[in-house]
């Protein structure tokens, strides 16, 4: 996944430990207000509620989600990357349903899963997925010969299996469908997502397999023959003979073979073509939909990360919703959003050729397998950039392509949402963190975007089931690592009434037998209906109290259900895993110290120290330790090492421009070899590392007034504007006890000066940068001493006399 917004999340302890110890917080159901009226123009009036019911909550239901699909029963299969596919039934009740060997290296895993249009009779699912084959372990280089490149070259795999009526997956079962190639050992985009349309045919999105990160936010097409493959797109979205950066489409037979449907964009046997092309020329067409009313498919893609234009390289980066009607081309990597054009560059030179032909593309690539002229660019639906879709927001550019939703007369379904909302587009976005419906015309014109109840962290996956709900697969907060905030929820039409709301934690959900519990529950109902709570522990014992205490006996896996049910019928239920027999590892990161200013292309030492009451030794040869190139609230994963001392040399970056907000994330994993019989369990460490050169609009908090945009002349062209006195800005996790000095690039208005102070915005002053009133930008720096031992937030105070002082553009720290 490649997600984008513009400022530094606050710090999250997305650990899995934390979880397993201390016990999931599952919430059940939240009542959630309905749009206004007034923000459903041209719908009837009528007040419609919602509410958000959580079926699955916490990385022991979800691990790292990625897709799900509905089945007609109302359960929900859904993926983790690390190989695990789980099924969620309608009450909310998670289990394994089967689990596949994965390559996982940057982005890879177990991706897309979709659910046959005829699953009642034949049973069959669909996994998008990366076998591991030969792949050797680490990275692959930036450059050196093809034979060097060619021992990572692997697949994704599309393949069909039966699940059985129990839930579970038969892996025997197994029929590969399609290979996809992939350029393994670097970053990024796989896409993966499944969709079926009205006549059975299956589609799958693919990414264009591309290494975005040297190539200043633009476009990748690096052409030099020493170079890694992954970092020329044009040998895969803009190629007619690659399946990657395309979605594609076909009909599955019965044999597990395929054929290839009328109306794609290349007939078979057209020379230099893959007959299985759809659509081309996507980035990362990361989710997608069909609306099977009119076979239109909507997909999400997502586009680079230049923060400003530059007439030597083309258009800033911007992502899309693209309304694909029918066969087509969509630009990449050529054009972007409606048909904004790049510049081709020569990236040996550093020189600037023509813009490309938007109406006329052609694919000159020395790796290109395909045709030379290329159909014409199709212009994006709806392009979007900060905030050039006030609707939108500002933020992330994070497009998760959601459903249309078709009203069913004939559901007596309460949970179906109403008839007005009937031909409505559901978009999601990952870094923003919001669902918006969008009204359309049948052409996709008169579009008007609106609000939607929604109160999950970053959206992952979206659908409607058979009974008219919403189905939500929420990524969390986490990088690459499912949380405490990874969940599945159905949002329902609550207009008739509302299910009870339901919160379960316990002290401890893992340990050996005996292992007493503590459980607590919290039941609401939004109608204020009398509840009765029931408890069933899963070992076959039962409580009516609210905060039941059990002992578990004997070894095993659990679910203790707690059960809410109003005056009407209506229930509510929340879980927490439980396993006895095994105890989950403690996993300590102790270097690098989180929140450590760093800077890009430093060699980082680490450190991890784990403990685990089933492993008194423990094989450091199981300590994996991953760099992650943090980007706002997700991250892309770099290299890796095992052991649990070592070093790690990050890499310069040279992707993201200079607005970008980036940092550095180190996380460290350790999973046990399970216990008396019980499954393993994985811990997790985290550390986040602040770059030494920081751009200042890229703050975690504020106080009032503090208003970063546009700047000329700034890096980037944004920055902190018209800072006054007494507002601040504060980083964390932020270590300033080893910076000895800071420089700040300011445009000063009027006399004031730069507070440096640790902790709080009345923290320990460690130095003041004085400004004066400058003639453009100026740099102005103060020596920083007296950080308190274990300070771990760094706050800019802004001191001075009426009105606005200066802006502020980025600071640089050094250190001793």
């Amino acid at each position: 996944m490649h997600k984008r917004h513009r400022r530094l999340r606050t710090r999250v302890t997305a650990l899995a430990s934390a979880l397993l110890i201390s016990g999931a917080t599952v919430v059940a159901a939240q009542a959630a207000p309905g749009p206004a009226a007034a923000d459903r123009p041209g719908k009837p009036q009528a007040e419609t509620e919602f509410q958000q019911v959580t079926l699955a909550k916490g990385v022991a239901e979800t691990g790292e989600p990625m897709t799900m699909a509905v089945l007609p029963d109302r359960s929900v299969l859904h993926t983790a990357r690390e190989g695990t596919l789980r099924l969620t039934d309608a009450k909310g009740k998670t289990k394994i349903a089967g689990e596949l060997d994965v390559y996982s290296h940057d982005e890879e895993g177990l991706q897309g899963v979709g659910v046959d249009p005829h699953f009642t009779k034949n049973r069959f699912v669909y996994l998008y997925y990366a076998p591991p084959l030969n792949t050797p372990e680490g990275d692959a280089p930036d450059t050196g010969t093809a034979a060097d490149f060619k021992k990572f070259d692997g697949v994704n795999r599309l393949s069909r299996f039966v699940l059985g009526k129990d839930g579970t997956l038969d892996k025997g079962s197994d029929k590969k469908i399609l290979d996809v190639p992939a350029n393994r050992g670097t970053c990024c985009h796989v896409g993966g997502d499944i969709a079926f349309d009205s006549k059975g045919n299956l589609l799958l999105s693919t990414g264009d397999d591309s290494n975005p990160f040297q190539s200043d936010g633009f476009t990748p097409i690096d052409e030099r023959a020493n170079r890694n493959p992954a970092f020329d797109a044009q040998r895969s979205a803009a190629n007619t003979n690659d399946l990657r950066g395309k979605i594609l489409r076909i009909k599955v037979r019965n044999d597990g073979s395929y054929k290839i449907p009328e109306g794609n964009l290349f007939a078979p046997g057209t020379r230099k073509t893959r007959p299985e092309i759809y659509a081309m020329g996507f980035r990362n067409p990361f989710r997608m939909t069909v609306d099977k009313k009119t076979d239109i498919v909507y997909v999400g893609d997502y586009g680079p990360d230049a923060g400003a234009a530059d007439p030597k390289r083309g258009p800033s980066g911007q992502v899309e919703f693209a309304r694909v009607t029918g066969p087509g081309n969509y630009g990449w990597p050529y054009c972007t959003g409606k048909n904004d054009a790049y510049i081709d560059y020569d990236f040996a030179t550093g020189a600037s050729g023509e813009k490309f032909d938007c109406a006329a593309p052609k694919n000159t690539s020395p790796r290109n397998t395909g045709l030379t002229k290329l159909p014409p660019a199709k212009p994006a639906w709806i392009p979007y950039d900060g905030a050039s879709v006030p609707e939108f927001g500002d933020g992330s550019e994070s497009p998760m392509g959601g459903p249309v939703y078709r009203y069913d007369a004939d559901s007596d379904s309460k949970a179906k949402f109403p008839k007005s909302y009937d031909g409505d587009f559901f978009a999601g976005e990952f870094g923003r963190r919001w669902i918006k419906r969008v009204e359309q015309d049948s052409n996709g014109g008169n579009v008007k975007i609106n609000d939607f109840p929604w109160s999950g962290t970053q959206v992952m996956d979206m659908d409607f089931g058979p009974d008219g709900a919403l189905y939500v697969l929420d990524y969390g907060t986490g990088y690459f690592n499912g949380d405490e905030n990874s969940a599945l929820y159905r949002i329902e039409n609550a207009t008739e009434g509302h299910s009870p709301v339901v919160k379960a934690s316990s002290d401890v959900s893992d340990g050996q037998a005996p292992l007493k519990i503590a459980f607590t529950s919290k039941a609401t109902d939004e109608d204020g209906d009398e509840l009765k709570l029931s408890w069933d522990f899963g070992d076959g014992t039962t409580s009516t109290e609210a905060n039941p205490t059990h002992t578990y006996e004997a070894n095993g896996t659990y679910a203790a259900t707690v059960t809410a049910e109003d005056s009407s019928g209506r229930t509510g239920s929340a879980s927490v895993h439980v396993t006895v027999g095994n105890t989950a590892p403690k996993v300590d990161l102790k270097l690098p110290a989180d929140g450590r200013p760093f800077s890009f292309g430093d060699e980082i030492p680490f450190e991890v120290q784990v403990t685990d009451p089933e492993d008194p030794q423990i094989d450091c040869s199981r300590v994996e330790v991953t760099y992650i190139l943090g980007h706002d609230s997700h991250g892309h994963p770099m290299t890796s090492a095992k052991g649990c001392k070592g070093t790690i040399k990050t890499q310069a970056d040279g992707e993201h421009d200079p607005n970008a907000n980036i940092f550095g994330v180190f996380d460290a994993k350790y999973t046990d070899g399970g216990a008396n019989g019980q499954p393993p369990l994985t811990g997790h460490g985290e550390s986040i590392l602040q770059p030494k050169h920081r751009q200042a609009e890229h703050f975690n908090s504020s106080a009032d007034g503090v208003t970063k945009g546009e700047a000329a002349g700034a890096e980037g062209g944004k920055a902190v504007t018209g800072a006054k006195n007494g507002q601040w800005i504060a980083y964390e996790p932020y270590q300033p006890g080893d910076v000895t000095k800071l420089t700040a690039r300011v445009a000063g208005k009027a006399t004031g000066a730069i507070e440096v102070r640790a902790g709080a915005p009345d923290g320990a002053l460690l130095g003041t940068a004085k400004v004066s009133a400058t003639d453009g930008w100026t740099d102005v720096s103060t020596d920083i001493a007296g950080a308190p031992e274990g300070a771990d937030k760094l706050y800019l105070v802004f001191t001075g006399g009426e009105g606005a002082l200066f802006d502020l553009d980025s600071f640089t720290v050094t250190t001793g």
